[in-house]
């Protein structure tokens, strides 16, 4: 059987064919995801596990329909902070896992701290939070808001 990693950790190319395969269709069976791999299922089982306990594949999850779920409004904010020592920094990030209109937060390099993935119902919910909750966070000293008007490409790795 050929290695599933190399001595720098690198996977190899069935472990690659099954993240690829994964990533479009998580809810395969091992039997099936064998088959689109060309290798027995027992390989496949160990590569899986193997992909799992080394953190390459972290879970498995639903994709939400955010039209059946009244979630189709999509905003990115800006943020910039009064302060961005590391403590506030701390206060921020943790501050904003309790928002779960938020669904990406990534701290930038630039004109801006953070830039702020919100989906809510509409533009209304969205204002309201705005200044209910992203207003609020921890030395939050001002926000600017990009609101999507079409959503062209949108793949989660």
């Amino acid at each position: 059987m050929e290695e599933n990693t190399n001595k720098l950790g690198e996977i190899d190319g069935y472990s690659k064919k099954i993240i690829s395969i994964l990533a479009k269709e998580g809810r395969l069976s091992v039997t099936e995801l064998a088959k689109r791999i060309g290798l027995s299922k027992s390989p496949t089982q160990v590569r899986l596990k193997m992909l799992q306990e080394h953190g390459y594949i972290t879970g498995f999850r639903a994709i939400l329909n955010p039209h059946m779920l009244a979630r189709e409004h999509i905003s990115f904010v800006e943020v910039r902070l009064s302060n961005t020592k590391e403590q506030a920094l701390q206060d921020f990030n943790e501050a904003i896992l309790g928002i779960p209109e938020i669904e990406q937060c990534h701290m930038i390099a630039g004109a801006f701290d953070y830039l702020l993935k919100v989906r809510t119902k509409d533009i209304r919910d969205y204002r309201r939070i705005l200044g209910e909750a992203i207003s609020e966070l921890p030395y939050v000293s001002s926000s600017s808001t990009h609101v999507v008007m079409q959503s062209v490409k949108d793949v989660a790795l």
